[in-house]
């Protein structure tokens, strides 16, 4: 007995003497000792798996069905979408035409473009380029051009006032639409250029902007019908003018006849 009080004793002294590694003998024992493990059939552990359970159940069947119902209706409208209203054979056949429509375009603009000059004199020469020019800006030169080909107005004792009348309107409406023609065919420049890049437009385009560039093609054509009109009246007031100086010429043989028979009538009573 003695001598287990006395290993006591000196277990407990060296104990006290280690405090340190006495702490943390005691805490390695503690962790080492073997832990109660709920058992599977516990209820909580029961509870918390038919929740989980429950709302896997929910989530396959309710909600899983509706994502599969909505992902059938997008297939079902994406297919609607590629085969019915932008079938994608449709849309490459039509690229493919707007290309060859396009090729003929250009070979139409080549013949545009294949020269017209006849004139062979210098001064003809110089108007008939500008007057073939397709510049607006060489209009300013156009009157002085036009007077050297064709002739100043009369002074006033070189004619009779109406010959100065209807040579100045004449001269007045020919000038006019040979700058209106300047004008014109640089209009059907730009209507042109503005084709091609609707052309390329077309050829990248999405099928969805379809609408937007034939909304611009439909106001472009409204503009070129516009410009085809503007034409069409320069060619009327030079037919006009046409008109009215034949109707001007019978004017003025009939009272160029009336003064020959009254100078005849003058003779005639002096004898």
């Amino acid at each position: 007995m003695k001598i287990v009080i006395e290993s006591v004793k000196r277990g407990v002294s060296w104990a006290w003497e280690h405090k340190v590694r006495t702490f943390i003998l005691l805490v390695a024992l503690v962790l080492a000792l073997p832990k109660q493990v709920r058992s599977q059939l516990d209820p909580c552990c029961q509870v918390v798996a038919t929740g989980l359970t429950t709302i896997g159940s929910t989530l396959n069947t309710v909600v899983g069905g509706a994502l599969k119902d909505i992902s059938s209706i997008e297939q079902t409208i994406s297919n609607f979408e590629q085969k019915v209203v932008w079938p994608a054979a449709l849309i490459n056949q039509a690229r493919a035409l707007v290309a060859s429509v396009q090729g003929l375009f250009n070979q139409i603009e080549g013949i545009m473009r294949v020269p017209v000059n006849s004139a062979t004199l210098p001064a003809t020469q110089q108007f008939e380029q500008n007057l073939l020019s397709r510049d607006p800006n060489q209009i300013l030169q156009m009157s002085a051009q036009y007077s050297a080909v064709y002739g100043a107005l009369p002074a006033v004792v070189g004619a009779s006032p109406q010959v100065r009348d209807m040579t100045d309107m004449t001269d007045a409406a020919a000038q006019a639409a040979m700058k209106r023609a300047i004008q014109i065919d640089a209009l059907a420049d730009l209507e042109l250029q503005a084709a091609d890049q609707l052309h390329q437009n077309i050829q990248t385009a999405a099928p969805g902007s379809a609408p937007i560039i034939e909304a611009e093609a439909d106001a472009w054509l409204v503009r070129a019908n516009a410009y085809t009109q503007s034409a069409t009246a320069d060619l009327m007031r030079v037919r006009a003018i046409d008109l009215a100086n034949a109707s001007a010429n019978v004017k003025n043989g009939a009272g160029n006849a009336a003064a020959v028979q009254q100078q005849i009538y003058n003779l005639l009573k002096r004898q």
